[in-house]
């Protein structure tokens, strides 16, 4: 199966680059790559050529290996199990130290357990000698807390290699903001943020999340004789920047192993996208200047010196890195009309074209009129969070609009409210369901996957809030809504099953079903949860065995990719941006207010409290605010797309 990763459109020219100049910025040397896969291979492979010459010049003693938990080493893992098959690395002379584990771990470490990955993915498909395996022992007793971690801490110590993930709140193992530079090996208690992030184990439920854990210190880590970093994922990205970038920050432990001399940082592309390389790559060194690239740039240098694009100065652009710029595209007030003009031509209130009108500058072409238009939406409610207005238009400008809601959303309900409606159907004199379903509710164990029936029941609510969102703007909700429910998404928690072709197959059908004019998916890979990512590599994955099964129409099919209630598109890669007046969205709220079970409590928020209608509008009045500040119209709110082919 395929990752997806953003286009490119011009950029730094590494190639020839000295490696000095290309991690300048950098306070630990980062590698940056398209994805977590690609990364992990480079990491196995240094892993397998570091003991390798290990093994020559020490045969008699053991390579001393430590490795992270959690999720960010899996793809690492599976690589080193692959080469493990290939006979490329054997782990019988590797004595291996895991970072850290819950406190107490309420079954076994491959249950429930913060190494559940290490020994699934790895340590349990390897020819590993158990007696060389240490995980910290959590079912000991307080009392003996103390002398085991002494003792571990004596064992862990100038490890040969370590390898660890960096959290997204800058933690290493767990070591969290109140660490100290100097700390060991020891038992710490976790912030209520960090068991909210842990509950994803323990199927979201907090009650049920250990709340201690045992996990090397800073100082431990700070002895190996090397460290790799890796961290992945567009949530990740301001925690890459301050770990690679800032200064020491108490606020992100990781920035500690600064100081420590043999060290780097594997990130993947959306991980990355903050740090000044990705940012501002002319202030690194030499760039391809691609029409796009350069709208990047002239955004990047209004907002650093905070004027409007047309009156930027060419001291702006000297004494901003951007010289090269005018001597290959000046005089500077040229490029100051050529990119206001680009980036207003990204301004349409047509986002499915205006009929019968010329069309050259304008983001999508006038014709066919009206469209096929599919929205793709990873659960029941990011289509109207995410381009509500965007949708609402469509629908009102007479294009033929189908939405298809890819997964159920079903655990995304809280018990409290599948009993309230349960309540309301009989008080409207329905059967009388209630003590059924309250069994079904107290049947749950805590840590499991919920009951079958009672996912059935929250599916059931979150189409019916779907149906009501769409029908409160006009669309036919028995013709032109979609529930896709996709198997990988089925698993009764947070956790869920490998994306496979069964999920790709059920989106080909659709496709086929309706032939769009124009496809809509989510974008945005900080998903707390990874569901927008796999469904909209299932939808891409889909399109292009369409297109390798000789369907030559989706060559004319354009997909824009929004983004949803976490982040926004920069405005140098926008390509479409469809303004909403005041009481459009009002209409997007009222759209999202439907979705009742999400309204007041929202199940899985992430680090943003506010509720997803106020994340929304945040987000589409802060680009408005943005485009005005540019020198654009000034508008109430503007939803942007991104334009994949």
């Amino acid at each position: 199966m395929k990752h997806f990763t953003l286009p490119k459109d011009g950029g730094l020219i590494e190639e020839g680059l000295p490696q000095g100049v290309l991690h300048s910025r950098e306070r630990i040397r980062t590698e940056i790559y398209p994805d977590s896969t690609q990364a992990s291979v480079v990491i196995a492979e240094h892993l397998i050529n570091t003991y390798n010459a290990f093994k020559a010049s020490n045969p008699d003693r053991k390579f001393r290996l430590g490795l992270t938990t959690g999720s960010s080493p899996v793809s690492l893992y599976r690589w080193l199990w692959r080469f493990y098959t290939e006979g490329k690395i054997s782990f019988k002379n590797i004595e291996i130290f895991s970072i850290d584990e819950y406190y107490p771990v309420v079954t076994e470490p491959r249950v429930n357990g913060r190494n559940r990955n290490l020994f699934i993915e790895l340590l349990d498909k390897v020819d590993a000698n158990m007696d060389n395996v240490h995980i910290p022992y959590t079912k000991l007793p307080q009392e003996k807390l103390t002398e085991f971690c002494e003792e571990y801490e004596k064992m862990v110590r100038g490890l040969d290699l370590l390898i660890m993930g960096v959290g997204e709140l800058g933690q290493v193992g767990f070591n969290e903001a109140v660490s100290q530079r100097t700390s060991t090996t020891r038992c710490v208690r976790l912030t209520y943020k960090s068991r909210k992030r842990q509950a994803r184990n323990f199927n979201g439920d907090v009650t049920v999340t250990p709340e201690h854990a045992i996990t090397i210190g800073i100082d431990t880590m700070m002895s190996a004789k090397e460290i790799i970093l890796m961290s992945w994922g567009e949530a990740k990205a301001e925690v890459v920047k301050a770990v690679a970038e800032g200064g020491i920050d108490h606020a992100y432990p990781a920035t500690y192993l600064q100081h420590h001399n043999n060290i780097s940082l594997f990130v993947d592309e959306t991980a990355a996208s903050l740090l000044s390389r990705v940012v501002c790559p002319w202030t690194v060194g030499p760039c391809e200047w691609t029409p796009k690239f350069i709208r990047k740039a002239v955004i990047w240098l209004a907002q650093e010196v905070h004027k409007p694009i047309l009156k930027l100065t060419q001291n702006d652009y000297l004494e901003n890195y951007l010289s090269s710029l005018l001597d290959k595209f000046g005089p500077y007030d040229k490029i100051n009309i050529d990119v206001f003009n680009d980036l207003q031509h990204t301004i349409t209130g047509w986002p499915g074209g205006k009929p019968n009108a010329d069309d050259t500058t304008r983001p999508v072409k006038s014709s066919p009129f009206p469209k096929k238009v599919l929205i793709f939406s990873p659960h029941p409610d990011d289509d109207v969070i995410s381009m509500g207005g965007t949708f609402i238009r469509l629908v009102e400008q007479g294009h033929d609009v189908h939405v298809a809601y890819e997964t159920s959303g079903n655990v995304a309900v809280h018990d409290d409210v599948v009993l309230q409606l349960t309540d309301a159907a009989f008080q409207l004199g329905f059967a009388d369901k209630f003590d059924e379903v309250k069994k079904l509710v107290e049947s749950k164990v805590p840590g499991q996957p919920e009951p079958r029936g009672l996912l059935n029941i929250k599916g059931a609510i979150r189409r019916s809030e779907a149906r009501a969102a769409v029908r409160s703007f006009g669309l036919n909700d028995n013709t032109n809504a979609h529930f896709l429910n996709l198997p990988f998404y089925e698993s009764g928690g947070i956790k869920k099953n490998p994306r496979t072709q069964a999920d790709v197959d059920i989106i080909k059908n659709l496709i086929m079903e309706i032939k769009p004019d124009q496809i809509y998916m989510a974008g945005d890979l900080a998903d707390p949860h990874g569901t927008h990512r796999v469904c909209t590599e299932a939808a891409l994955e889909a399109v292009e065995q369409l297109q390798a099964e000789g369907q030559d129409w989706l060559k004319k099919t354009n997909i824009w990719l929004y983004r949803g209630a976490w982040m926004e598109w920069e405005l140098g890669r926008v390509d479409m941006a469809v303004p909403l007046s005041p009481g459009e969205l009002v209409k997007k709220r009222h759209a999202i207010f439907r979705h009742l079970s999400q309204k007041d409590i929202v199940p899985f928020p992430g680090d943003d409290p506010r509720e997803f209608w106020q994340r929304a509008e945040d987000r589409t009045q802060n680009t408005a605010r943005l485009y005005d500040e540019l020198g654009m119209a000034e508008y109430q709110a503007i939803e942007v797309f991104l334009k994949l082919c």
